[in-house]
């Protein structure tokens, strides 16, 4: 080698047969580790969830692909392809598998392949780094001692619905994935299900060169976000619910009020959420609410 040549940044090394979860960017090319590109030069094989992405990956660090397979492993043919990746490690090869983006297997294909490789005793290990909810829960700025990542909300209305009531009163730091053409709607659910009040920072193109934040409380960034259009991957982290005690006639009023808005079970689910009281029970004094106001009438 020439004194003008570098040396590659990746080291090859003997990998142990199984799998190899290896993180990769969200945004930033360089954000990968050390590690995680010694494992994709000396894998026997590449199982990537989107195989031109990870090409590229490999292309930008130095990385020859070689003779080596590289399969596609994603939701449409994970239940096809998973025999095949499990007969290829129980054989003694070393498979590196690789997400579109971020951490594989979370909210990411690669979660049934993992279980699948541990139900069989194959071994499992990974390469940690990139992480957007790691990086929206850094950069939110709300607490980070305890936090729930909750994913993509339902599609269906009814189901989203129920969804967010049930998270409405976690004691945890909320972390939810969503598309850039249903963040303002879903902020407008999360008002009325958790209370315009609550502090939240909607994340987005973290990494890259137009990432940016956007912090308030929930009833502001619905508003502040309402007339913009966004592009690029979301997140967005909601802080803990912050239960006040309330005497018994302040809950009263304040569910009276809530059903004059909402169904019984919305009522209650929102009510149970802002003072931390049990659903059912707050659910049969909405009941009761409703009776007493039919025999008034």
């Amino acid at each position: 080698m020439s004194h003008t040549e570098q040396a590659p940044v990746f080291r090859l090394e003997t990998l142990p047969a199984g799998f190899h979860f290896v993180a990769t960017p969200i945004g930033t090319a360089r954000d990968i580790t050390l590690r995680g590109l010694d494992i994709l030069a000396s894998a026997d094989v590449i199982a990537a969830e989107d195989t031109r992405t990870a090409r590229h990956l490999m292309e930008l660090h130095g990385i020859p692909l070689g003779g080596r397979p590289m399969v596609a492993y994603h939701d449409h043919n994970g239940a096809s392809q998973r025999p095949r990746l499990l007969r290829m490690a129980q054989e003694g090869r070393s498979i590196a598998y690789v997400s579109e983006a971020g951490t594989p297997l979370v909210a990411d294909p690669g979660y049934q392949l993992g279980r699948a490789a541990i139900e069989a005793g194959v071994m499992v290990t990974c390469a940690p780094g990139p992480s957007a909810v790691l990086a929206a829960l850094t950069l939110s700025g709300l607490p980070s001692d305890r936090f729930l990542f909750a994913g993509f909300p339902p599609a269906a209305a009814g189901a989203r619905r129920s969804w967010l009531d049930g998270l409405a009163g976690s004691d945890a730091t909320l972390l939810l994935f969503e598309s850039p053409k249903r963040i303002s709607r879903l902020l407008g659910e999360l008002v009325q299900s958790f209370g315009g009040d609550r502090e939240a920072a909607v994340c987005r193109e973290l990494t890259k060169r137009f990432e940016e934040v956007e912090r308030g409380t929930l009833a502001d960034l619905a508003e502040r976000l309402s007339e913009r259009s966004l592009k690029g991957e979301i997140v967005l982290v909601i802080d803990r619910a912050q239960h006040r005690e309330a005497a018994p006639e302040d809950v009263e009023a304040a569910l009276r009020e809530a059903l004059g808005r909402l169904t019984v079970k919305e009522a209650s689910a929102e009510l149970a959420g802002v003072y931390g009281l049990k659903r059912r029970d707050v659910y049969q004094m909405a009941l009761q609410m409703k009776q007493e106001g039919k025999d008034e009438g």
